[in-house]
């Protein structure tokens, strides 16, 4: 049998495939490659560009692959541009992802792994949030991807159809092996932007807003590295192949960093200073986003094994080293903390 993987040439659907292959997992990719890469879908797996809310596509792809399980990835996911362009954000990630079930329904699939987000909680009053606090999502990305999840709920009940859904937190970080990382060059990463100001190929970092009601008045969240977010995956696939039940699990570490915090840890690891400019707050950012992560460590038995945020850095520095051939010895030296550069 088969692991149908959408996004499967982007950042976190790449990492699964990686993860997959390396399980001795047949992978089937099916990516329209806007912002995947070629590159990220290594051998033997074998990538279809094309888009996954194309139903006759689907059917063709379902029907000549022995496919037991969807893991689904693809997805717009920058919250300001779904402010800006709620539309194409309900057709890509709604509209599409129904045609997927209608098909992952006709095929008999009863395996499904959803990629959701802890912009379904909204502006929670709670910390750490739990699963059972109601979704409330603020912007069109979290709405686009609840729906999803209520789609998901129904089809479940109706056909047969067992899922996991897992809801991230801010992914980041590389392949520990140095095959993989966030390659896509206008990401809005935190760490990736950072990481791209201490290595020169950008004139900084601009921070959205520092008037908000946490600790040093930046956003707060909860950083999770990318291998230890797809072992989550793949415990999930076990979970479902052994006869578990639908389940919906958090995707984090349970501790919340600032944006200056993070911007201090990569001035640290990379050894460079460089310039912050603090503007105004982005539309749909919530103040803090901490998980609650007891439900996936006891449903699944996952055990994170990069929660460091100095070691998360790490790996996306040297990733993004790899990608413009930069050598550490290029680095500049560090001034201070990061509030000495803050303007």
């Amino acid at each position: 049998m088969a692991v149908l993987v959408t996004g499967g040439a982007g950042y976190i659907g790449g990492h699964m495939v990686l993860a997959l292959l390396d399980a001795g997992e047949k992978v089937v990719v099916l990516d329209d490659l806007s912002t995947g890469f070629r590159s990220a879908v290594q051998h033997p797996a074998k990538l279809i560009v094309g888009d996954f809310g194309d139903v006759a596509l689907l059917d063709n792809i379902l029907s000549e692959h022995k496919i037991d399980a969807i893991a689904h990835f693809a997805a717009k996911i920058v919250v300001p541009e779904s402010v800006a362009d709620p539309l194409r954000y309900y057709l890509n990630n709604t509209s599409k992802a129904r045609n997927l079930l209608e098909c992952a329904v006709r095929h008999k699939i009863k395996h499904f792994i959803f990629s959701s987000t802890a912009a379904v909680y909204g502006e929670p009053e709670q910390s750490p949030i739990s699963e059972s606090l109601p979704p409330a999502p603020i912007n069109p990305y979290g709405r686009s991807k609840l729906m999803t999840e209520w789609m998901l709920q129904d089809t479940g009940r109706a056909h047969g159809l067992n899922y996991v859904v897992l809801r991230y937190f801010n992914v980041a970080g590389a392949d520990p092996k140095g095959r993989l990382g966030q390659s896509t060059p206008k990401a809005t990463h935190l760490i990736k932007v950072a990481v791209q100001a201490a290595l020169g190929f950008r004139p900084g970092l601009e921070v959205y807003g520092a008037d908000y009601p946490t600790r040093d008045g930046t956003c707060i969240r909860d950083y999770i590295q990318v291998t230890d977010l797809v072992d989550g995956h793949l415990l999930a696939l076990d979970y479902l192949r052994n006869g578990g039940e639908s389940l919906i699990c958090n995707c984090g570490y349970g501790k919340g960093f600032s944006v200056f915090e993070v911007v201090d840890v990569v001035k640290q690891v990379s050894g460079v200073d460089f310039n912050v400019h603090i503007s105004g707050r982005r539309a749909g950012d919530p103040a803090s986003l901490v998980a609650s992560a007891e439900r996936i460590k006891s449903a699944l038995s996952w055990t994170p094994r990069y929660n460091d945020l100095a070691t998360i850095v790490a790996q996306a520095l040297d990733w993004e080293r790899r990608l413009h051939n930069k050598p550490a010895s290029e680095n500049l030296p560090y001034v201070n903390s990061a509030r000495r550069s803050v303007v």
